[in-house]
C-alpha cells in the first residue's frame, strides 16, 4: 500500500508591498524609489504580486494603493504589466505633493492585509521612509502587528537634521520599528546602502 501524503505543494510565489514615504521633504527620495520599482518589475516572475502605496496622513486606505499588479505567465502580457506599472508609478512621482503627516503603522496594517489577500508563499513588505511617524490628532495606532511569515525591510532610512544633534533619536526610531515588527513574528532589516549587490534581494 501506498501512503498517502497530506502534504500541500510549496508555494513559491512572491508577494511584495512596497510603502513610499510622501511627507515633508522626503519627497525629493521618490527617484530612488523608482530604481527600487524598475529593479522588482525585472526581476518578479509570473505569478508573483507587487504593489506601491504611498504613506500619508492616513494610509489605512485602499486608495494609497499606486499601483498593484498579478504578474501573467505569458511573457509578452507580462512585459506590458511592468510597463504600465512603472508609467503609472512614474506620474504619481511627478505629481505627488507632500503630506503633513506620516501614517506608517496604517500603511503597514493595509499591507499586511493585501499581502494576506493574495495567498502567496512570500510576503515581503518594503518601507522607503526616514520612519518618522507623524499621526493627525485623534487617530489611534495602539495595535500589534501581525506578522508571522513576513520579511519587512526599511529602505533609505534618511537622517533628519535632530539626528544629527542626537543620533540617540535615529537608533531609538530604527529600535522601535525593530520591536514592533520582530515582536509580530516578522523579520527585520534596514538597508540604506541601495547599491549593495543584496539589499533589494528577495
Amino acid at each position: 500500500m501506498t501512503a498517502c501524503s497530506s502534504d500541500q505543494p510549496k508555494n513559491y510565489q512572491r508577494g511584495v508591498y512596497l510603502l513610499l514615504d510622501t511627507s515633508g521633504t522626503y519627497t525629493q527620495e521618490l527617484e530612488k524609489a523608482q530604481q527600487i520599482i524598475n529593479y522588482m518589475l525585472a526581476h518578479l516572475e509570473p505569478g508573483d504580486s507587487f504593489a506601491v502605496a504611498r504613506i500619508d496622513s492616513g494610509s489605512f486606505n485602499e486608495k494609497d494603493i499606486i499601483a498593484k499588479v498579478v504578474l501573467d505567465a505569458r511573457p509578452s502580457a507580462s512585459n506590458r504589466q511592468k510597463r504600465e506599472f512603472a508609467a503609472t508609478v512614474d506620474a504619481f512621482v511627478k505629481q505627488v505633493k507632500s503630506s503633513a503627516y506620516t501614517d506608517i503603522s496604517g500603511g503597514l496594517l493595509q499591507a499586511i492585509e493585501f499581502l494576506n489577500e493574495t495567498n502567496v508563499g512570500q510576503k515581503h513588505i518594503l518601507i522607503f521612509s526616514d520612519l518618522k511617524e507623524e499621526l493627525p490628532e485623534g487617530f489611534v495606532r495602539d495595535f500589534d502587528l501581525v506578522l508571522d511569515g513576513f520579511t519587512v525591510k526599511a529602505l533609505n532610512v534618511t537622517k533628519l537634521r535632530s539626528d544629527n544633534q542626537d543620533p540617540g533619536e535615529y537608533l531609538e526610531r530604527v529600535s522601535q520599528w525593530q520591536e514592533r515588527v520582530v515582536s509580530g513574528g516578522g523579520s527585520w532589516a534596514v538597508v540604506n546602502d541601495l547599491d549593495r549587490s543584496d539589499a533589494l534581494s528577495l
